[in-house]
């Protein structure tokens, strides 16, 4: 009886989480299989999911069918979400470069009404994270799988002035004093200088 019950918990909790999440069709590649009567033909699809708020994850499935390959993706994409943190809720706090296999990409913050400037792939992932203002160039690999990837391990190393601050024992004015790079006092210094 418990058991039950908590399974109809979770399903109303994943029911509720539902409608909120955004779903990007990234890719489907259709693969044949050839055996003694012919070809069988089956679908991969990648697909991302995020809320638009700063949760963003990727999923990979095969099917016969496409749709079943799409739900198979949605799924595993749902498990695999992690959480970025943003800017103002509109950009990254960091330029941050990311690598996977062949491909590798270069994620750089922007200001206000920059826009997503990403390729196919990288612009699915910005969507549904919710960024509205970044530059990404990818190198390497254009595969998509390798793009998404590489994507997904440069925001993973994205951090905020917060989590800076805690990780090194200081206050965030100490760590993030301006935002070009100089401590404050240099900066005095230099315009004293001129």
């Amino acid at each position: 009886m418990a058991k039950a019950e908590k399974s109809r918990e979770r399903a109303e909790r994943a029911d509720r989480e539902e409608p909120e999440l955004h779903e990007k069709l990234v890719a489907v590649n259709r693969v044949a299989k050839v055996v003694k009567g012919g070809r069988r033909f089956g679908f991969a699809a990648l697909v991302v999911v995020g809320d638009g708020r700063g949760r963003v994850g990727s999923g990979h499935g095969k099917a016969k069918e496409v749709p079943e390959a799409v739900r198979k993706a949605t799924e595993e994409a749902k498990r695999s979400m992690i959480r970025v943190p943003l800017r103002e809720g509109r950009t990254l706090h960091h330029d941050v470069k990311g690598v996977f296999g062949a491909g590798k990409v270069w994620l750089r913050t922007a200001p206000a009404g920059t826009g997503v400037i990403a390729g196919g792939p990288m612009r699915a992932i910005f969507d549904c994270l919710g960024i509205q203002d970044v530059v990404a160039k990818a190198l390497g690999s254009s595969n998509p799988y390798n793009m998404v990837n590489a994507t997904l391990e440069a925001l993973k190393n994205v951090q905020s002035p917060r989590q800076v601050a805690a990780r090194r024992g200081k206050k965030i004015g100490d760590v993030f004093a301006t935002r070009d790079g100089k401590p404050a006092e240099a900066e005095d210094k230099s315009s004293d200088a001129e």
